[in-house]
């Protein structure tokens, strides 16, 4: 075996450890949960472990000349196949791993929830006080009258959205769901009315209190947040929600 073969075989294992540190980071980190769905964290696990087995088994296979070489002639491995491999843990390490937010909304947000076979049901046995985002947006959903919402309590916490056309005292409260992972969110938000909403900042996080009343917002008839109270809070532990 040349030395630019037995080069490729090391680079390949280091790749494959190296790939097996980076997830076990993000799990320990906690910085996993801005990739997938907390439910696929499992699948990180085994991840980890099957990097770690095919990294140890390719450099293995250099301590012996007839396994390296039949592993060299069996399954070429190329530069353009290890950068390839290498490109996921170079973005990874050199982009800071954050939750999307107000910046990657875009104007594609929406103010309804698609409804699942048990959503409407679940949604609705689930105290006002305690519903999130996508709980309200199911409900909505799932009624025929929005005015039955009317005077309802509500108790959210998401980040600060607004449009150009929205009005000062406006704006959405927000959160992306999440159903298997990033490539997949959608972003859905509450419209609250606030005298003093001017002051918050695009992304922050605000936990907002108060009662609904239907109202016109963005040409359509919702149930609007009357905010009684506005806190900044720091971004939620795990930030997405999970329908």
């Amino acid at each position: 075996m040349n030395t630019e073969s037995r080069l490729q075989i090391w680079l390949k294992g280091l790749v494959l450890l190296a790939l097996a540190t980076y997830f076990a980071f993000n799990i320990w980190t906690g910085n996993l949960a801005n990739y997938i769905n907390e439910r696929f964290v499992w699948l990180s696990y085994l991840a980890v472990g099957l990097f770690v087995l095919l990294g140890i088994f390719t450099l293995l296979t250099l301590r012996s000349t007839e396994k390296a070489k039949r592993l060299n002639t069996d399954h070429a491995i190329t530069w353009p196949i290890l950068a390839m491999s290498a490109v996921p843990l170079v973005v990874g390490v050199l982009i800071p791993s954050v939750p999307l937010g107000a910046n990657a909304v875009n104007g594609n947000i929406s103010t309804r929830a698609v409804l699942n076979s048990n959503d409407s049901a679940s949604s609705f046995s689930i105290p006002p006080e305690r519903r999130n985002v996508l709980d309200w947006l199911r409900a909505f959903s799932a009624a025929d009258d929005l005015t039955a919402f009317d005077h309802q309590p509500v108790d959210v916490v998401g980040f600060v959205y607004r449009e150009t056309d929205f009005d000062e005292d406006h704006f959405m409260v927000a959160r992306f769901t999440v159903s298997c992972c990033v490539a997949d969110a959608s972003a859905l938000g509450l419209p609250v009315y606030a005298a003093d909403s001017d002051t918050l900042e695009a992304g922050q996080w605000v936990r907002v209190q108060g009662t609904l009343i239907a109202g016109e917002f963005r040409e359509d008839v919702l149930p609007i947040v009357q905010a009684s109270q506005l806190e900044v809070v720091q971004q939620p532990e795990h930030p997405y929600l999970y329908p």
